[in-house]
């Protein structure tokens, strides 16, 4: 199966939390022959191999002993509204579950919108403790806009993450628990719960738009679009013969908050996987350093595509259009870990792969978002270029990108992955 924006559309309507994607992920890889192995675990000497840790996910298939590795990296989690640890509210006659942003997810995109609930349940069984996900696709959670005629300018509404963005999600002053909803939904005991990792997202399911279908409508495509467009390259490159570099895939929970976890881009998980893949080879400290001075990382993120609304907050000389090929990010302090030579790299596989290459800065008197790479860079001392592809509203509850992007996108990460 090759990417296509069909496809984006099915993984990302299965894929509501990090947790979920996670499990996408995991299902295709073990349909095309790979194995989970626990970190707990011994691993195999070779093989295609994946491992979990919550909401991240690295999958390798083994080669040469000495191979470098080529890595494609991405984000599993995106900006929405999650679920309190106290939900339960009763104001002025409606029942309302607290929610609090993560990320920086746009607000007023999120109002007036009906809201499904997934995450994880941490549930006991006996003197274990299994975690349960939770994928509630029907309009639990609606967050009410104010009237117009309630605003004090009849202009716009500045929302406090407080205050605003709670959700109502029924009527009258009982004693409902929203947990307890949640536990009879997932077919568990609410007294069984020990901890949640609850989040909402749009019910409205992805789609192709316009009048020729040029464009893909969808939640979460940062950065989701990565997440798929990188499996579909990986497995494609997997698939290849094992005389070149040793592919893998590396996506991470947390980006959005900064990748400051035990299973996000800032921790241990990437490096270790790395080190367990040479020691199961037979190879020493001394045979993983060669290697990584060899290797490379594609971080793969969502780049602005210009706004037709407002081009002038865009760099000039900078046009990035959607359906025009994938987009090399350049930032000279370092918000995106590109170089010379890891550009040159990039700019190799479009060739490649026959498809154009895009070239993105961003205005020098806005401050600009950064990725995953810099801190992967950083972190294991392999060089990386960070590409994406083009994109408008990123970090509202529905985005927009070109549904041609999501092939171009793919064929020039699994060149990178496996070079000619």
């Amino acid at each position: 199966m090759s990417a296509s924006p069909q496809g984006l559309c099915e993984f990302i309507d299965a894929s509501p939390s990090p947790m979920h994607v996670c499990a996408t992920v995991a299902r295709r890889l073990t349909e095309a022959g790979f194995q989970e192995v626990s970190e707990t675990d011994p691993w195999p000497r070779a093989g295609k191999l994946f491992t979990v840790r919550a909401g991240s996910l690295v999958a390798w298939r083994t080669g040469a002993p000495d191979a470098p590795f080529r890595i494609v990296g991405g984000h599993t989690d995106s900006p929405n509204l999650r679920v309190k640890q106290h939900p339960d509210r009763f104001v002025s006659g409606w029942q309302v579950v607290a929610l609090q942003p993560y990320g920086g997810a746009w607000l007023n995109s999120w109002l007036d919108r009906d809201l499904g609930i997934s995450g994880r349940l941490s549930v006991r069984d006996g003197n274990r403790i299994v975690d349960r996900l939770v994928k509630i696709d029907e309009p639990v959670l609606r967050v009410p806009q104010l009237a117009i005629h309630l605003a004090e300018d009849r202009k716009s509404v500045e929302l406090n993450p407080q205050r605003h963005v709670n959700a109502v999600w029924g009527v009258g002053s009982g004693t409902r628990s929203f947990l307890a909803y949640v536990a009879d939904r997932a077919g568990v005991d609410a007294d069984d719960i020990l901890g949640a990792d609850l989040m909402t997202h749009d019910l409205t399911p992805a789609t192709l738009i316009g009048a020729d279908r040029e464009l893909l409508s969808a939640p979460r495509l940062d950065n989701q679009a990565t997440c798929y467009a990188g499996l579909e390259a990986f497995l494609a490159a997997a698939s290849a013969e094992a005389d070149g570099p040793v592919p893998v895939l590396a996506l991470f929970d947390h980006e959005e908050v900064g990748s400051q976890s035990d299973h996000g881009a800032q921790s241990d998980l990437l490096p270790t996987v790395l080190e367990r893949i040479t020691l199961a080879e037979g190879g020493g400290r001394e045979e993983l350093l060669r290697r990584l001075a060899g290797s490379m990382v594609a971080s793969g993120d969502m780049a602005h595509a210009t706004h037709p609304n407002y081009p002038d907050r865009h760099e000039p000389g900078h046009l990035i259009e959607v359906n025009a090929g994938p987009v090399l990010k350049v930032q000279p302090n370092l918000r995106y870990a590109t170089d010379g030579r890891t550009a040159a790299a990039f700019a190799l596989a479009c060739d490649q792969a026959g498809v154009p290459l895009q070239r993105y800065e961003h205005r020098a008197d806005l401050p600009c978002g950064s990725t995953i790479g810099p801190m992967t860079s950083a972190r294991t001392g392999i060089p990386t270029v960070d590409v994406g592809a083009a994109q408008l509203a990123m970090h509202s509850a529905r985005e927009l990108m070109g549904a041609a992007d999501v092939a171009a996108y793919s064929a020039a990460l699994q060149a990178f992955l496996a070079p000619a």
